[in-house]
């Protein structure tokens, strides 16, 4: 019998198992890959965005920054750099395959049982609360028990098969589409910024572009005209990719594959074929057609496609867009986040975005990650208890590891008590949180 058991090993389980078993629980954390990082690693979705409000303040800290100080010491990370393409303050590039290694330490140091190569198939309740979950693997079938289990599987996965309410997607069910991202290497940097100062117009309006002579180049959003020569049969205005963690390397991030659903392996299988179908042909265009990028070669496409969104699980509290936009503050936060409503049209191009009122940054509150109707069941990552809009920011990777550092250590605090998930002591969790380095914005002008 485990205190605390994390299901998913993407970032925001990542953080929860460490955060419950540095809590002094005895936690398990499992995934089904054969390594940790979820679509940090297995969709190769970075660099992280972001840590940082638009003016700069950095509002997610905890272990989320630790991972950051660590990587940087492994040279497999710059750590935080101003997003050239001035969506956002900052963005932080990393080195997956060192992500992968460093999470997995991390973990060992904290005493946390790991389990790869097993998913959860099933999950039983009695009377309120999960009395084991149904692991499968290459052990077989095999029964979890916990006193607190922590739904960071994305999906939502534990949270459903426990029977807690749920939404997706936009009012008509429709999510954001998924992306297969890929790594180009042998790009020439420099030429791109040359191009980049001789053409302005061709890119985001807000790029950076003045600033090049000082500033790393570390993201673009552009060469429109470019892409619109190119009609390439993907519904984007222009081009999207990052540059990092090498000095000749791109994270491309321009196919998209929208109205299929990822909770459905039917719709998920077609995702898949179509994203690498793209992922190849941009590749071919990207060395024909793009300043920089003629001598570049395919390193890497993702392990699987990229998900935005799927299920959304109804909790105590679901945070919405004018919270987010307002830059509401909530007596029971335990995470902050920056980043601005950005919404991929489910239904094809273009993005949705808003800003954050003065530039600033929003709570999200304890009750959004206790789930309706399960007394031993948190939640991490983006399946948290948002509408549509909300979730297009708090599902960025910054956001859920702040979440995930939360839901571990309210966990541990639950299984250690006798706590059901919502009866959770605010005043003990959130200390706690401060005293394990997170930012709750306590200090703050107008604050608490």
């Amino acid at each position: 019998m485990h205190d605390v058991a994390v299901l998913g090993g993407g970032p925001a389980g990542i953080a929860a198992a460490i955060a419950a078993a540095r809590g002094g629980a005895k936690t398990v954390l499992v995934e089904r890959y054969g390594f940790l990082g979820g679509m940090s690693t297995a969709a190769l979705v970075y660099p992280w965005m972001t840590f940082h409000t638009e003016t700069g303040r950095q509002v997610i800290r905890g272990i989320a920054q630790e991972i950051v100080d660590r990587l940087i010491e492994r040279n497999a990370s710059p750590g935080h750099l101003r997003d050239t393409i001035g969506f956002t303050y900052s963005l932080t590039p990393f080195d997956p395959e060192v992500y992968k290694v460093l999470a997995h330490e991390m973990l060992k140091e904290a005493g946390v049982d790991l389990l790869l190569h097993t998913w959860a198939d099933d999950v039983l309740v009695r009377n309120g609360r999960i009395e084991h979950v149904t692991l499968r693997g290459k052990s077989g079938p095999l029964k979890l028990q916990a006193r607190m289990f922590v739904d960071a599987t994305g999906d939502g996965d534990i949270a459903y098969r426990a029977g807690a309410p749920w939404e997706q997607g936009n009012r008509e069910g429709r999510v954001q589409p998924m992306t297969m991202k890929f790594r180009m290497r042998g790009v020439n940097v420099d030429e791109i910024k040359d191009y980049m100062k001789r053409h302005p117009e061709e890119f985001y309006e807000r790029s950076l572009i003045s600033e090049l002579d000082r500033l790393p180049l570390t993201g673009v959003m552009g060469f429109y005209s470019i892409w619109k020569r190119a009609g390439l049969p993907i519904a984007r205005e222009g081009l999207l990719f990052f540059i990092g963690p090498r000095g000749d390397e791109a994270l491309i991030n321009v196919s998209r594959v929208p109205g299929l659903d990822p909770t459905k392996a039917e719709q998920l299988t077609e995702a898949e074929l179509e994203g690498r179908r793209q992922a190849l042909m941009l590749e071919r265009f990207f060395r024909e057609s793009v300043p920089g990028f003629r001598h570049a070669v395919l390193a890497q496409v993702g392990t699987q496609i990229g998900v935005r969104e799927t299920r959304r699980i109804r909790g105590l509290y679901m945070l919405n867009g004018e919270d987010v936009l307002s830059g509401r503050r909530f007596d029971d936060c335990i995470a902050r986040s920056g980043y601005p409503i950005d919404i991929h049209n489910p239904s094809g191009g273009g993005v949705t975005t808003g800003m954050i009122r003065d530039g600033g940054a929003y709570d999200i509150p304890y009750r959004s990650i206790v789930p309706l109707g399960v007394e031993n069941l948190l939640l991490a990552g983006r399946c948290i208890s948002a509408t549509h809009e909300a979730q297009a920011t708090a599902r960025l990777t910054p956001s859920c590891m702040a979440v995930g550092q939360a839901s571990g250590a309210a966990a541990a605090i639950a299984a250690a008590g006798g706590f059901a998930a919502g009866e959770v002591p605010m005043d003990k969790l959130q200390q706690k949180l401060l005293s394990d380095g997170a930012e709750l914005g306590l200090d703050e002008e107008g604050g608490r």
